[in-house]
């Protein structure tokens, strides 16, 4: 009895900082970007855009990349330390207005993808095949050799921003 009552300023004081500090956590809102399959299995990663209360990039983490097990029952579920080191992470550069950011992959597509308000949602833009382009998706076709990964080609996808057209390029190692 006499412990609780000592812990009991201490719990105090906690709730005293705690609970306003979670009530202004940010609600933010998830807008999907663009994704990655490949050729090992129907899994994906995706890639978004977190957009805060006030309609601008989440200062924070402005993008988020994640699994949906699409092999399984379609579950999301983080990249491992490993996938966010080599493979499928990414540094995000976010602008001062919050409005726009650039993503350098560690997934090489041979230019940073940029991430700007389209109307009322934000978009990835990228060139393919020479024209400034929306982008959806990007496939990897690789095999393994051992303990490393045989990249033979990586295909982009998207969208032309001037003519609404579908833009595609390949692109070999």
């Amino acid at each position: 009895m006499l412990d609780s009552m000592r812990r009991l300023p201490t719990l105090l004081v906690l709730t005293l900082f705690c609970v306003p500090l979670m009530a202004q956590a940010e609600t933010l809102t998830y807008q999907p970007l663009f994704h990655i399959e490949r050729s090992k299995n129907a899994n994906i990663v995706q890639y978004d855009a977190q957009v805060a209360a006030d309609g601008k990039l989440f200062k924070k983490e402005p993008v988020i990349g994640y699994w949906i097990r699409l092999n399984e029952q379609g579950q999301k579920q983080e990249l491992s330390w490993l996938q966010r080191t080599f493979a499928y992470g990414f540094k995000t550069k976010l602008d001062k207005s919050r409005e726009s950011a650039e993503i350098n992959m560690k997934a090489d597509v041979g230019q940073p993808i940029r991430v700007a308000r389209d109307g009322d949602k934000f978009r990835a833009i990228i060139t393919i095949d020479g024209a400034p382009s929306y982008f959806d998706r990007m496939y990897i076709d690789a095999t393994r050799k051992g303990m490393s990964l045989d990249v033979r080609y990586v295909e982009l996808f998207g969208e032309d921003m001037e003519t609404g057209e579908a833009r595609y390029e390949k692109l070999t190692p």
